[in-house]
């Protein structure tokens, strides 16, 4: 799939959960704030409960841009961890390296930070991870491959230019842009973690499968 058409698909899918996936679909959603298709203006029909625990744990996984699977994996690991389980769930996937380089704003959205680790630019205490899924854990410092560092969308980062398109910087962070390091220092709480869910939901709708 070509970068334009990756990018219309994520605006479209933005605008049928009716959250913004990328930096470039807010402001489509500023311009457009409706589902697309021809009845996308019109107001939806009442949507019966399953519908609408689907959709939340659609918005979920878009977030994250997530498959099923990895989803359906976390929701199991919330569920017997102590706590409230959405909250857990919640909790769980922030902690993945591609979250969290997007939250240090080291990359701008989720693809890139994926493109960043896959191709081995990303180390976690010194050491090479190239898995976007991998959990990073307190005191943990995540940082741009010395070698790699020159590159553009490294120095863009560097110099802060993805900033204003993310949210603000989560306490739950230590960031150096300009040394293209983070260290998550302590495990995130719901409450801080910059994610539109209505976890509850999610929560209902893998219990009553």
């Amino acid at each position: 799939m070509s970068t334009k058409s990756r990018t219309r698909s994520k605006t479209r899918l933005s605008r049928a959960l009716g959250i913004a996936l990328t930096p470039k679909a807010a402001k489509y959603l500023e311009k457009r704030p409706y589902a697309p298709g021809e009845h996308g203006r019109t107001k939806r029909k009442t949507d019966s409960d399953y519908a609408v625990r689907l959709r939340e744990k659609q918005r979920l996984r878009a977030q994250y841009g997530i498959r099923e699977a990895q989803l359906k994996i976390a929701f199991q690991e919330a569920r017997r961890a102590q706590g409230l389980t959405g909250e857990n769930l919640v909790e769980i996937l922030e902690t993945r390296l591609d979250a969290l380089l997007v939250r240090s704003a080291i990359a701008r959205t989720t693809a890139q930070a994926r493109q960043m680790i896959v191709h081995r630019h990303i180390l976690v205490d010194g050491q090479l991870v190239d898995r976007p899924s991998f959990r990073v854990k307190p005191g943990q410092l995540m940082h741009v491959k010395p070698k790699s560092e020159g590159m553009e969308p490294f120095q863009v980062a560097a110099a802060g230019g993805h900033v204003d398109l993310l949210p603000k910087l989560p306490v739950y962070l230590e960031v150096e842009l300009d040394k293209l390091q983070a260290r998550l220092v302590r495990r995130p709480k719901r409450i801080e973690i910059p994610v539109t869910c209505e976890v509850q939901l999610v929560v209902e709708y893998y219990a009553a499968r």
